[in-house]
């Protein structure tokens, strides 16, 4: 139960559809992080917004031990039927269109699909309304294929930009649940195109549609074989990152921990660990600490423990717990990718500032044996550009002079030239394009 101080889902839960949160708190149930019946009693909450009348009831059975149900349960699950057959007849005509194989298919011109609709087969906007309102029905009914199908083919006819958009909306969320993550991957792009794109009612909407964003985007980030890259390329962009630090600090951890486990972006990173700087008091969490450690405060020991913290908060976590990454046939599970890296990390600022460093010492800053510690850095010297013996005699590594090449340093320079350049020619672009619109 010490773990649960540092749970995130009732942090992360207020920016999901509830339908979201219900795999969120199986997982929780899974770690026992809870009482199982304050769990079952939250999915109760969670369900009663939701047309999933049937799981309801079955939990409602296991909370309380019994075969019986509430009798509103019972008259609930009664209406939920009568309105779903209701919403099927209504939307029937256009659900026969869709359903013959032999009809044309509907066309990316909305206006086309429109009127050959209405000509051909007397299919107007009060059809297409109830095709809408029966699809959105069988989303809450937890029928997450048909809802994402209709979905698709709601969208080939809305001309309306707010109904369209809470479609695009439902079938991301649709797409997560059936873990089809690689359109996953590409409705989260079209939402954030529309967000950066569409004039909101003001300022503070289209924040809150970033920030909703960013918490969706969690289960492909950490399911999709790209998803580390991109969880760095969104959430470091400025106006993202700004919505962070001042809304949701919380999704720091995914960001660190993506940069613990992510070789690439080092550029990026440097950048990071200004911003875990400025927000290290604000947000407490072990991944965010241990990177404090070790590159704002340089206290190994403290890094030390800190990293043991974060290796039961990745197993305890939803999104990080349950990761595996598949290399040349091997399954390598999230906690040891990151314990991996994070001792690399230390061992690589150790190496920065210190000239000797004593062997013993070392180890129980990687939180490994002796011996351990000694395989893994004469693995690491042996496969790295590391220059650094291991001197047997006296227990210690030793770090050989190291001159910084000076081409090295243009071309990092360099490279944060080109990022600086290229946000600023961006945010030009954007302010540009605004200027426009108005």
């Amino acid at each position: 139960m010490a773990m649960a101080k540092y749970d995130l889902i009732p942090r992360i839960a207020p920016n999901l559809d509830g339908h979201l949160v219900l795999p969120l708190l199986e997982f929780t149930q899974g770690r026992e992080l809870y009482p199982n019946d304050q769990i079952l009693a939250a999915k109760i909450e969670v369900l009663n917004n939701t047309n999933m009348v049937d799981y309801a009831m079955d939990i409602h059975k296991s909370l309380y031990h019994t075969e019986d149900v509430p009798q509103d349960m019972v008259d609930r699950r009664l209406g939920v039927v009568a309105r779903l057959k209701s919403l099927e007849e209504a939307a029937a005509p256009l659900l026969t269109f869709l359903g013959n194989p032999n009809t044309q298919e509907l066309r990316s011109d909305k206006q086309y699909n429109l009127q050959m609709l209405n000509e051909r087969h007397q299919i107007g906007p009060e059809q297409i309304e109830a095709f809408y309102q029966y699809t959105k029905f069988q989303f809450e009914c937890g029928n997450y294929s048909g809802a994402a199908d209709y979905l698709y083919q709601y969208q080939t006819m809305c001309t309306n930009a707010d109904r369209s958009l809470s479609a695009l909306w439902g079938k991301l969320a649709a797409e997560i649940l059936m873990e089809n993550w690689d359109i996953a991957f590409e409705e989260l792009n079209r939402l954030k195109d529309i967000i950066e794109s569409k004039n909101f009612a003001s300022s503070l909407n289209q924040v809150q549609s970033r920030i909703w964003l960013m918490h969706w985007g969690l289960f492909i980030f950490f399911n999709h074989d790209n998803g580390r890259t991109q969880i760095i390329d969104l959430f470091t962009q400025d106006k993202y990152l700004n919505a962070i630090q001042t809304n949701a600090p919380h999704l720091l951890r995914y960001l660190a921990t993506a940069f613990i486990v992510n070789k690439k972006r080092r550029t990026q990173f440097k950048e990071f660990i200004k911003v875990i700087q400025q927000e290290q008091h604000s947000f407490a969490d072990p991944i965010i600490e241990f990177l404090a450690c070790v590159y704002v405060k340089f206290d190994f020991d403290g890094a030390q423990k800190k990293m043991k913290e974060s290796e039961d908060v990745i197993l305890n976590d939803p999104f990080l717990g349950k990761r595996i990454e598949e290399s040349n046939y091997t399954v390598v599970p999230m906690k040891d990718e990151f314990l991996e890296n994070a001792r690399l990390f230390i061992f690589e600022t150790c190496c920065k500032i210190h000239e000797r460093i004593d062997m013993g010492v070392l180890a129980e800053n990687l939180n490994l044996n002796y011996e351990d510690a000694e395989r893994w850095i004469v693995n690491l010297i042996r496969t790295s550009k590391l220059d650094a013996k291991i001197d047997s005699q006296t227990g210690t590594v030793v770090m050989e002079p190291n001159h910084p090449n000076a081409y090295e340093q243009l071309i990092d320079h360099t490279m944060g030239l080109y990022e600086r350049t290229n946000k600023l020619g961006n945010q030009l672009m954007e302010h540009a394009q605004a200027q426009t619109a108005r």
